[in-house]
């Protein structure tokens, strides 16, 4: 008899620091007995064993320097985990420890969300009010030098161990970016992250804006707060969402935030090989915004439980989703404790949007398309943004023909912006400004309130 805590997770690579996400407390104390597994799933061929033997003892006889067995053991089950997919991996006890503590949202690195491409580390997103961020490190940067050691050959592993490091110890990352002629070197300062994964403001009189930088446990109660202070100044006119770099976690998360806009239906369901990985989330009744107009603004570094939240507002044709294609990122990742301490995360399953459309290494398509400036240049260079489908062994899209359409708005010239604001307010109005995207969410917000009431 096989007894397991089972914690589901939904982040589209590892994070630097301690931010990978479970799907909530219900979850994340899940005990389960597994019993009556059929032989041919667990009989290791004997031919296979007698190879990994033979190597073994090579190794062990021949290799250079003497290896511990533990170090080769414990490479072997990396291998593989990592030959399966960019997602599942071997967890040694201290990284399991940190996965656990993930969603309190308080961890110690730098803030940047990474993946492995091409043995180079690639940024999936920087996370807000980090010293990532802060340095200006963007989605899609590719990372080729950690202070003087050159990324390359590095495992995903070690290159994040020494991103890490104690609070006010600085690093330079030396990254190559999508239109600079010359590598940049960046200098940021390690420091305890603390992620408030919510942020609000009035953008107008009656329209209101919230920005979700993570899902972690508490996410969608303290999005229904948020919107809550924002209504008593008055019933909002509209709302924005902004999911864009939002690089996912916590899966009851997204479907707090989705179902606060739902009256019923189905929000998101998943589905894989064994029982347990068949899952539905439903919409309870009640709308925190009456029906008020919704634009949820997204771009290639939301993934995973921001293209949940998405997506379900797209099927039910409750928002209307505005920027970039996301990354991409629909598989689900059970973490299963070992006896030694550690874990393997291993996916499990897809996810899908209520209307069955799988995203895996497809992404959310947005029914209004803004693109980034030099996109087409952009797409076209091996330093563009990254996604999903870039990764290698990245699972297969099983249904792709589901696609949304779009509606290309054509670029113009940021706003000028006003005299220098000197307090808070001020400066969050001047960024407003040079915000393109949500610029056009405002303005989309008004239009179809325009139209409702020339229709009435």
């Amino acid at each position: 008899m096989l007894r397991q805590n089972k914690l589901r997770v939904l982040t589209s690579g590892p994070l630097l620091g301690l931010f990978l996400c479970v799907t909530g407390p219900a979850q994340a104390e899940k005990v389960e007995t597994k019993t009556d597994v059929p032989a041919d799933q667990t009989q290791i061929p004997f031919e296979g064993l007698k190879t990994l033997s033979e190597v073994y003892g090579r190794i062990k006889q021949d290799y250079v320097e003497p290896v511990k067995d533990e170090k080769l053991l414990e490479d072997a089950i990396r291998g593989m985990l990592t030959g399966l997919d960019p997602h599942s991996a071997y967890l040694d006890k201290e990284q399991y420890d940190e996965l656990k503590v993930g969603t309190t949202g308080q961890f110690g690195g730098l803030g940047i969300e990474v993946g492995m491409e091409n043995g180079f580390v690639k940024v999936i997103s920087p996370i807000d009010d980090t010293p990532a961020q802060k340095a200006g490190v963007k989605a899609g940067d590719l990372i080729i030098r950690l202070d003087d050691k050159p990324v390359k050959g590095m495992s995903l592993n070690d290159a994040v161990k020494i991103m890490r490091g104690e609070p006010g110890s600085p690093i330079v990352l030396t990254i190559v970016r999508e239109g600079a002629e010359q590598p940049l070197k960046l200098k940021l300062v390690r420091d305890i992250i603390k992620v408030k994964s919510v942020k609000s403001r009035i953008l107008e009189e009656g329209y209101g804006y919230v920005r979700l930088s993570s899902f972690q446990a508490k996410t969608g109660e303290s999005m229904i707060e948020a919107i809550d202070d924002l209504k008593k100044g008055g019933k909002l006119k509209g709302l924005v969402i902004d999911l864009r770099n939002n690089p996912g976690g916590v899966l009851n998360a997204a479907v707090t935030v989705s179902d606060a806009f739902l009256d019923e239906g189905l929000v998101v369901y998943t589905d894989g090989r064994v029982e347990d990985a068949k899952m539905k989330f439903n919409a309870s009744s009640g709308d925190i915004l009456d029906g008020s107009p919704i634009v949820v603004l997204i771009n290639a570094g939301s993934a995973s439980a921001s293209e949940i939240v998405a997506g379900a507002l797209q099927d039910h044709k409750r928002a209307i989703i505005m920027g970039e294609k996301t990354f991409g990122k629909g598989s689900v990742q059970t973490i299963l404790p070992t006896s030694n301490g550690a874990a393997v995360k291993l996916t499990t399953a897809r996810y899908y949007t209520p209307s069955g459309r799988s995203i895996q290494a497809e992404g959310i398509s947005p029914d209004v398309q803004i693109s980034r400036v030099k996109l087409e240049a952009a797409a076209q260079s091996e330093f563009g943004p990254l996604k999903e489908s870039d990764l290698a062994n990245h699972l297969e899209n099983k249904n792709p023909d589901a696609k949304k359409a779009t509606v290309k708005v054509p670029g113009k010239d940021d706003p000028s912006a006003k005299e220098t604001p000197k307090t808070k307010e001020e400066i969050e109005d001047a960024l407003a400004l040079q915000d393109y995207p949500l610029n056009e969410a405002l303005n989309l917000l008004k239009g179809i309130n325009i139209v409702n009431k020339t229709a009435k």
